[in-house]
């Protein structure tokens, strides 16, 4: 290489961020408040996750889903039960990155994966090599905007009707009502034809 030549850097791959409960598949109710599948019996894919997955896809997001499961650590959820609730999100939904990341600790645990902080994203970024102001993070719980915001991403809220969340410290960039709006906002702000 002569002086003054520049090599290219190859482009940093972007992805869309994804919890996975309320987002690919619906909240359980229980004890009168919503919590993720304990069983394969309990899952239920949203209706829309196949087709806004596979717009994402096709536009070349990697596609990664991120997701607190605090039920391992309160004994509600076995490890075992929760890879079969995983591995069959991912048979449904294979357009999906593997594997899943997963955090399984509670608040008083104090680790660096559980959202709201950024543990999980900066990790899957280092590992993949994503460039996070490019990416995106889609959840329903202010500790998904929380931790998209910590990571340098842009972030979706899903606002479930009828679902009462905490409001984030910090206003997501784009406030939905499904992950097929999600989607549809992302492929349009990335100019992408819908």
């Amino acid at each position: 290489m002569g002086i003054g030549e520049v090599t290219a850097r190859p482009p940093r791959a972007r992805a869309v961020f994804l919890d996975r409960d309320g987002v690919l598949n619906h909240m359980v109710e229980r004890r009168g408040q919503h919590g993720p599948p304990w069983s394969l019996e309990q899952l239920e894919i949203a209706p829309d996750a196949s087709e806004s997955l596979g717009r994402l896809h096709r536009a070349g997001f990697r596609l990664i889903v991120v997701t607190n499961q605090p039920d391992i650590a309160r004994g509600d959820l076995d490890r075992a039960t929760l890879n079969q609730i995983n591995a069959e999100v991912h048979r449904r939904l294979p357009m999906l990155d593997r594997p899943f990341m997963v955090c399984q600790h509670d608040n008083a645990d104090h680790c660096q994966c559980r959202k709201p902080r950024p543990g999980m994203l900066t990790g899957a970024a280092l590992r993949l090599g994503l460039d996070l102001p490019s990416c995106y993070m889609v959840g329903d719980r202010y500790k998904d905007v929380e931790a998209g915001h910590s990571a340098g991403c842009r972030t979706v809220w899903i606002r479930a009707v009828g679902h009462r969340e905490q409001e984030p410290s910090k206003p997501a960039h784009r406030e939905v009502q499904s992950l097929g709006e999600a989607a549809g906002w992302i492929l349009t702000n990335e100019g992408i034809a819908t």
